[in-house]
């Protein structure tokens, strides 16, 4: 069996295409979109035939992308034993980055996604009418809320060091979702018997999805990684952040969409095992400040869904 980089299988098979690939750097940016797709299309393929049909191109044009994305980083993203596409140890690094600007290229061009004050803003529309609207916030509109459970969540988080089974969590832990990220997406493994989803969906419907995928939601493989983007920042470097959300939500009884808004906390955490985690305070509230959204579409949350603490029960402070 021969195992080469593609880089140098390349020259092998057609070595007027390397030529053009020594070009310099700067040369080949004005393609990097280009570049980007053929190299994420034959990562998910690993077969150049389909890869060149999804992408409606030519093989010598997908082969002198790979090339160039090689030659400008330096390293090998490719190897090709018997003709069979493999990833290199550099390639599986690059990929999932190289999936995140492909997304984000995408929605920038189609106006989903922007930044307002250095805070990221992203919003869809599909034809169907369904919609998600999401503006993240400074952790500043936590102190300066009418909301207890949100500081005294922010508190307990911050003097427990992110321990989920920690004394200093256990008035608040009610009240939020605990995610796990595992090969097939995020797993919820817990519902807080206070938390949003379960007064909306009901505590049955919490209780079966306890280890479930989440799935996708509308709106495309763009879409849902621009979603998991935050996610993944939160939980892989133990943050904080502050989202408001307007979309619609299928209704439990009838499965009609419904509109609801509320603010959503984030904050990374861990497992007993010392394993990541991450926890979601979800808090509908009419409350809700999300740019280009028509106000007249924010709902006031029905008593039924509202979370409610007593202040009362805090213990860090009002």
């Amino acid at each position: 069996m021969i195992n080469l980089p593609l880089r140098l299988m390349n020259r092998i098979l057609d070595p007027s295409e390397t030529a053009q690939a020594t070009k310099k750097p700067a040369d080949s940016h004005g393609l990097l979109h280009e570049m980007i797709r053929s190299f994420t299309t034959l990562a998910r393929t690993l077969n150049l035939s389909h890869a060149v049909k999804e992408l409606g191109s030519t093989r010598q044009t997908v082969r002198r992308h790979i090339t160039q994305l090689e030659e400008t980083k330096g390293v090998s993203l490719f190897s090709v034993e018997d003709r069979q596409y493999r990833l290199t140890e550099e390639g599986e690094r690059a990929l999932p980055e190289a999936l995140e600007i492909l997304a984000r290229g995408n929605a920038w061009l189609n106006r989903n996604i922007s930044h307002i004050d250095g805070l990221q803003h992203f919003s869809t529309t599909l034809p169907s009418g369904w919609c998600f609207w999401q503006q993240q916030h400074s952790l500043s509109r936590i102190w300066n809320s009418r909301s207890c459970l949100m500081r005294e969540t922010l508190r307990s988080w911050s003097m427990s060091g992110g321990d989920i089974e920690s004394p200093l969590m256990e008035h608040v832990r009610p009240f939020l979702i605990v995610y796990r990220h595992t090969v097939a997406g995020w797993i919820c493994v817990e519902f807080g018997e206070e938390s949003f989803f379960v007064k909306w969906f009901g505590w049955a419907k919490a209780r079966s999805s306890v280890g479930r995928s989440l799935g996708k939601m509308p709106g495309g493989d763009d879409f849902a990684r621009m979603l998991d983007q935050p996610f993944h920042e939160v939980q892989t470097t133990q943050s904080v952040r502050l989202d408001h959300v307007f979309t619609l939500v299928p209704c439990e009884s009838d499965g009609s969409l419904q509109p609801v808004n509320y603010k959503r906390l984030m904050l990374g955490g861990r497992f007993p095992d010392g394993s990541l985690a991450l926890y979601a305070l979800v808090e509908p509230s009419a409350d809700v400040e999300i740019f280009g959204l028509d106000p007249g579409k924010i709902v006031q949350p029905s008593a039924e869904i509202m979370v409610n603490f007593d202040p009362a029960n805090a213990k860090y402070g009002r």
